[in-house]
């Protein structure tokens, strides 16, 4: 067990031409980008490419690595970069709320259910049409539950700035479902 290597002994290897080192950070890290890949993109084909190119850019960007923050935080922020950029240019829907289960379905009520459902249909189909940056800000705040500290840390933009990215989205968001909620409306009767 004393045989483990850490994230930043790895690190170091590979900066000097190991690529059994980049090999190992790989195996340790496919799972983490891949997930967060999908999450982004919602496809797995796309989500796959995606996570390659972001081990690219790691590769040939592990000299940038400070070691200020954990591996990990800055891995995620390379791959989310990575999908956000291929999902802009591929013009993908953004991830599904499926994969964040709110209340569980055994505790409330099938019209509860029912409801919860038509809830995130239109959360979806108003995210489906946001920018990009306004569905991530939105996305690591409310579904993923991250502090403005944690996003910061992980987008490089300052907790003061993403405040008012959050608001703005917020706005967005709020300005979308109701343009979607009146059409739905419209369209009963």
């Amino acid at each position: 067990m004393g045989n483990i290597k850490t994230d930043i002994d790895l690190i170091q290897e590979v900066k000097v031409g190991s690529m059994a080192a980049y090999r190992t950070l790989v195996e340790r890290y496919k799972d983490y980008v891949f997930t967060i890949a999908i999450r982004v993109l919602g496809n797995r084909e796309d989500a796959e490419e995606a996570a390659q190119d972001a081990f690219v850019k790691v590769y040939k960007g592990i000299s940038n690595f400070q070691g200020n923050s954990k591996f990990s935080t800055w891995l995620y922020r390379v791959v989310l970069n990575t999908a956000i950029s291929y999902k802009r240019k591929k013009k993908i829907p953004m991830e599904t709320l499926e994969d964040y289960k709110v209340i569980g379905a055994g505790e409330i009520s099938k019209m509860q259910e029912y409801q919860h459902l038509e809830q995130k249909k239109f959360l979806q189909l108003a995210l489906n049409t946001m920018l990009p940056d306004d569905v991530s800000v939105i996305t690591l705040f409310y579904f993923k539950e991250l502090s403005l500290e944690e996003m910061s840390e992980i987008t490089g933009i300052s907790v003061n700035t993403l405040k008012v990215k959050l608001f703005r989205a917020r706005k967005r968001l709020s300005d979308t479902l109701g343009k979607i909620l009146k059409r739905e409306v419209t369209s009963l009767l």
